[in-house]
């Protein structure tokens, strides 16, 4: 971990925190499960619950979660209510403290806006989007206007479209531990938010126990750098081109995370952006101690190391250990999410029960610094501990 800066330990010191343990979660460490676990996680099983809000409903992949003894937590988030209701609307100014810092987000239909350290982005499907204990909070969602039950069996994709987009807003969420698992305190209540004044404003503070690398990360479905690329070789049968997509989150994670789409498209129509004349690098999806799958489109063939052969369909998630499960089969207009879990992850260290509790009744003495800006999206984040 990087050392505290003269300037970072002056804020520490400013915020009146009574003990350096707070710096850093000094319980447990977390490991990996690298035997030849396989756990699948089926839509047709799946529960979506109202865990922190009402228009947000979590599906949480818990086999996964539990084969991994609670290091990696993989979840669908659905809005299902209208951001006019007055116990919806915007979230409150929040940020997530899990070992290492890790919050990705994959939209997967319709649009978000969201304020990450005072600086605003409005997002659709296909964005990727990680950060490391960063004050942030969501400003504005999509909803279809659907029932329940109708809305969460609308298609999700990777790859922007104006059908997609219209959808209500849905996003995946990956946290290494689960958030009931670390701190998660809020900075400004959402009736003391300020709209003229307060998304201009971003925060520096101590307490996240980042990585060396790792930071803000954005990336959009159609840069450059996030074209589609051939996959060489054979090993997976399907009767369309295959295609990868890195999600450039290994750096940014502080090394801790891998991330790529895998993607067919549809027969007779050419969706996925591409860049045919490169080619994906095999290697860099054989990677990961542990690997978790999500099949957002279409259908896909796993293999267990036993030969057997687990067919998951739009929705379905499958962690495995390192080698215990191979992709070998995609359909046509099939879209998988990737995420290699790397070693790293096992150097971090769980926050203990009373490191929360000090962590989230600090709120808003978090606030060590207030930078204004005359345009929310000029500037560089500043909610930054190492300077």
């Amino acid at each position: 971990m990087a050392s505290l800066s003269t300037a970072a330990l002056s804020n520490w010191q400013a915020a009146g925190f009574k003990w350096p343990g707070l710096l850093h979660p000094n319980g447990d460490r977390l490991r990996l499960n690298r035997q030849d676990v396989v756990a699948i996680d089926r839509c047709h099983d799946a529960t979506y619950e109202a865990i922190f809000r009402p228009q947000a409903l979590y599906n949480v992949a818990t086999k996964g979660l539990h084969a991994n003894d609670g290091a990696f937590l993989f979840q669908e988030v659905a809005t299902n209510l209208p951001i006019y209701r007055p116990d919806t609307g915007p979230t409150d100014f929040h940020l997530h403290l899990p070992p290492g810092g890790f919050q990705l987000v994959v939209v997967t239909s319709g649009v978000f806006t969201f304020d990450y350290d005072g600086r605003v982005y409005h997002v659709g499907p296909g964005t990727v989007m990680l950060q490391s204990a960063i004050v942030h909070r969501q400003l504005f969602y999509t909803w279809s206007g659907l029932l329940t039950e109708a809305n969460l069996k609308t298609p999700q994709t990777a790859v922007p479209d104006p059908i997609s987009m219209g959808y209500s807003g849905k996003f995946l969420e990956a946290f290494i531990t689960e958030p009931a698992a670390f701190p998660n305190p809020t900075i400004v209540p959402s009736d003391r938010i300020v709209e003229a004044e307060t998304p201009r404003v971003a925060w520096s503070h101590p307490l996240h126990d980042r990585p060396a690398d790792a930071g803000f990360w954005c990336q959009d479905p159609l840069a450059l750098e996030a074209a589609y690329r051939p996959l060489p070789g054979d090993k997976v049968k399907s009767s369309m081109p295959i295609y990868v997509r890195d999600l450039g989150i290994e750096v940014p994670s502080g090394h801790l995370v891998t991330g790529h789409i895998i993607a067919t498209d549809p027969r007779g129509q050419s969706l996925l952006p591409k860049r045919p004349s490169a080619l994906a690098g095999v290697s860099t999806l054989t990677r990961g101690e542990n690997v978790v799958h999500r099949v957002i489109r279409g259908t896909a063939e796993f293999k267990d190391g036993s030969g057997k052969v687990l067919e998951l369909g739009a929705g379905d998630t499958i962690t495995a250990g390192k080698g215990a499960a191979t992709l070998v089969g995609m359909a046509e207009n099939t879209q998988i999410l990737r995420l290699g879990l790397l070693d790293g992850i096992e150097n971090l260290r769980k926050w203990t029960p009373t490191q929360r509790a000090e962590i989230d009744g600090l709120a808003g003495q978090i606030i060590t610094r207030q930078d204004l800006r005359p345009q929310r999206a000029e500037g560089l984040p500043v909610g930054y501990l190492y300077e």
